[in-house]
C-alpha cells in the first residue's frame, strides 16, 4: 500500500462502520457525547498528570474489543499522524528541567512528564476519534450532530468535504501516476514539478467543483440539509452515555492512580 492510499484509506473507514456490533448498533448521538465528554476529561488534565491517563486507555479498549474493528489497524492510523505530536512536546525536555519525580535516585523533569502526557494524550484522543469513525460512520456522524443542535452549514460542509476527499484522492492518485509514466525514471516528481501538479490538481477541484454545485441546483437543492434515515434514542444508548460520562468524571477528579499509589504503599493511613 503506497503511502498516499495508507494515509487516506477512507474506504476502509466506510466499511468498518457498516458493521453490525452492539456498538456499531448504539444510536451515533450517545456515541458521539461519550466521545466528546472522553476528549475533554483527557485534554483537561495537569499536564503532569501521565499516570492518570493511563486508566483512560479502558474506553477505547472495550470499544475495540466489543466492536470487532482491528487494533493494528486504529494503531497503524495513529502511528500515521504521530510525529505531530512529537513535533509538538519534542523540546520540551529542553524548556522544563525541572525535577519534579524521582525513581529511585533518578530525576524526571517535569519536561519528559509534559512530553509523555502529550503523546498518551494524542494516542488516546485520536484513536477515540478513528473508533467513533469506524463504528459509525462520517454521514450517521453528520446526522447525529444535525439533530444535537449544530447549525446545518457547519454539518453540510463537513460532509461535503468528506464526500468529495474521495474524489480528490483518487483525482490526485491519477494525476500521479500519469507523471510517473510519462518521466523518464518513473520516481518521485521533483519539487518544482510538484507545485505544478498542485495547481493543476487545484484547477481541476474547482472546475469539478463548479459543475457539481450546478448538477445540485438542477436537482432542486436551495441550500437546507435534509438528512435521509431517523435516529431512536433507547434504554441502551442512555445507559451507554450515563456510565460511560460518570466514569470519565470519576477518573477525571478522583485521580485513581494516585488513590490506588497511596493504598500500595501505605501513604493513605
Amino acid at each position: 500500500m503506497s503511502g498516499s492510499h495508507a494515509a487516506f484509506d477512507l474506504g476502509t473507514l466506510d466499511r468498518l462502520s457498516q458493521g453490525t456490533s452492539p456498538i456499531h448498533r448504539l444510536d451515533p448521538r450517545a456515541k458521539l457525547l461519550a466521545t466528546l465528554a472522553f476528549v475533554v476529561a483527557v485534554v483537561s488534565l495537569d499536564k503532569y498528570a501521565v499516570a492518570d491517563l493511563l486508566p483512560f486507555f479502558l474506553f477505547p479498549a472495550l470499544i475495540l474489543a466489543r466492536s470487532g474493528v482491528s487494533f493494528r489497524f486504529v494503531a497503524r492510523k495513529v502511528a500515521l499522524v504521530a510525529p505531530f505530536a512529537i513535533l509538538v512536546g519534542v523540546f520540551n525536555p529542553l524548556f522544563d528541567q525541572t525535577v519534579v519525580l524521582r525513581v529511585g535516585e533518578v530525576g524526571v523533569t517535569g519536561g519528559w512528564l509534559s512530553f509523555a502526557s502529550i503523546l498518551l494524550r494524542f494516542a488516546l484522543t485520536v484513536g477515540a476519534l478513528l473508533l467513533l469513525v469506524a463504528t459509525t460512520g462520517v454521514p450517521a456522524l453528520g446526522r447525529a450532530a444535525e439533530r444535537l443542535g449544530t447549525p446545518s452549514v457547519f454539518v453540510m460542509q463537513i460532509l461535503g468535504l468528506y464526500r468529495y476527499l474521495f474524489l480528490l484522492v483518487g483525482e490526485s492518485q491519477r494525476t500521479l501516476r500519469a507523471y510517473r509514466l510519462r518521466s523518464a525514471d518513473g520516481g518521485r516528481p521533483a519539487w518544482r514539478i510538484f507545485a505544478q501538479i498542485l495547481g493543476q490538481l487545484l484547477l481541476r477541484a474547482v472546475a469539478r467543483a463548479r459543475r457539481v454545485h450546478e448538477a445540485m441546483l438542477c436537482r432542486g437543492f436551495d441550500g437546507e440539509l435534509r438528512l435521509i434515515g431517523t435516529l431512536r434514542f433507547t434504554g441502551r444508548d442512555w445507559a451507554f452515555l450515563t456510565l460511560w460520562t460518570s466514569a470519565f468524571v470519576a477518573l477525571r477528579f478522583l485521580h485513581p492512580a494516585e488513590m490506588l499509589g497511596a493504598l500500595v504503599t501505605g501513604g493513605g493511613q
